[in-house]
C-alpha cells in the first residue's frame, strides 16, 4: 500500500510554479433556492460561516442541502496559519447575542445536526469556550432534537476551557491537527501538535462525547508521516477522522505540493479504519464538517 500511495498523481502541469488542479478537483458553482435561502439567513442574522470565510469548495453543495457550519466569535483570527483562508488580525468584540442568533438560525433551518466552529481567540481569557457553551445550550433549548457538533481551537491547552465546552453537552467534540508535526512550523507555527492531541484526549476522557479530528494532505508530508498521525490520533482516543486534499486559498498561501487521487484517499481510509476509527471520511473535497450530519447518523 505504501508504494501505491507514494506513486500516482503529483499534480498536472505547473501554472506559474504551481501545480494545475487534476480533473477530480471540481465543484459546482453555488446556486439554487437552498443556497440562496441560507445566504439570506446568514446575512439577515449577521452570522459568519466557515463555508464562506474559509473559502470552502463545498459551499454550493452544503448550502444547497440546507446545511451550514456556523462560525462564532467573529471572522478575524488571532493566528496566522499559512494554509487557512480566514482573515487574521485584531479580532472584533464578542457579541453577547451571538449564541442566541445562531440558535435562532438553526431553529429556522430545522437542522437535525448543527456544526459550530470559531476563529482562534487567544486574546480571550477562556479562548471563547464560554460562547461555545452558551451556543450549545441555546440550540438545545430551541431545538432539543438537534445533534450538536463543535469544532474548537486548541484553547492553548487549557483544560478548564475544554471542560466548559464538554459540560454544555455537545454530541461531537472536534479539534483538527491539520497536518503532520514536521510541517507545523511552516503551516501553523503558533499551534503545537502535542497540545492538539492533548485537547482530544482530554475531551474524550470521560466518555460522554465522541471526538473528531481532521488532516489535510498535499502540503509536503510523506505517507509514513500521515500514517503516524493516524496512529497518534487513535492513541489519543479519537473516534472520527476526516482526510481531505489541501487546496491553497490564494497565491499568498502555501502552494499545493501534491494532489492525491480518489483511489489513494480510499487507501488512506482503509488504513485509518484498520487502526480502529469508528468513522472515516476521506476524499479530495472532504472537509471537517462535510456531510457531518450523515457521519453522526451512522454512529
Amino acid at each position: 500500500m505504501l508504494a501505491e500511495l507514494e506513486s500516482g498523481n503529483k499534480g498536472g502541469k505547473r501554472d506559474a510554479g504551481r501545480l494545475a488542479k487534476p480533473p477530480w478537483i471540481r465543484v459546482r458553482i453555488p446556486s439554487g433556492d437552498g443556497f440562496d435561502r441560507i445566504r439570506r439567513l446568514v446575512t439577515e442574522k449577521r452570522l459568519h460561516t466557515v463555508c464562506a470565510e474559509a473559502l470552502c469548495p463545498n459551499i454550493g453543495e452544503c448550502w444547497g442541502r440546507g446545511t451550514a457550519t456556523f462560525m462564532i466569535l467573529g471572522d478575524v483570527c488571532t493566528r496566522d496559519c499559512r494554509f487557512c483562508g480566514v482573515r487574521t488580525g485584531k479580532p472584533l468584540e464578542v457579541r453577547p447575542d451571538e449564541a442566541e442568533e445562531v440558535a435562532e438560525a438553526v431553529s429556522v433551518m430545522g437542522l437535525q445536526h448543527a456544526v459550530i466552529t470559531s476563529v482562534t481567540r487567544d486574546d480571550l481569557p477562556d479562548g471563547g469556550s464560554g460562547l461555545f457553551a452558551d451556543t450549545i445550550r441555546s440550540i438545545s433549548e430551541k431545538l432539543p432534537e438537534c445533534k450538536i457538533e463543535v469544532l474548537v481551537p486548541d484553547f492553548q491547552g487549557e483544560i478548564s476551557s475544554i471542560k466548559t465546552v464538554i459540560q454544555a453537552g455537545p454530541h461531537i467534540f472536534g479539534h483538527n491537527v491539520e497536518t503532520v508535526p514536521r510541517l507545523y512550523q511552516t503551516a501553523r507555527k503558533e499551534a503545537d501538535y502535542g497540545r492538539s492531541l492533548g485537547v482530544l484526549a482530554a475531551a474524550g476522557a470521560n466518555g460522554s462525547v465522541l471526538t473528531k479530528s481532521g488532516i489535510m494532505v498535499g502540503l509536503g508530508e510523506s505517507v509514513e508521516e500521515i500514517l503516524q498521525v493516524l496512529t497518534d490520533l487513535r492513541s489519543a482516543g479519537c473516534d472520527i477522522l476526516t482526510i481531505g486534499q489541501y487546496l491553497s486559498p490564494t497565491r499568498a498561501h502555501i502552494p499545493v505540493s501534491r494532489y492525491y487521487s480518489p483511489d489513494q484517499f480510499e487507501m488512506l481510509k482503509g488504513a485509518a479504519l484498520d487502526l480502529g476509527f469508528r468513522h472515516v471520511e476521506s476524499g479530495p473535497l472532504v472537509r471537517s464538517s462535510y456531510h457531518a450530519d450523515t457521519q453522526a447518523a451512522g454512529l
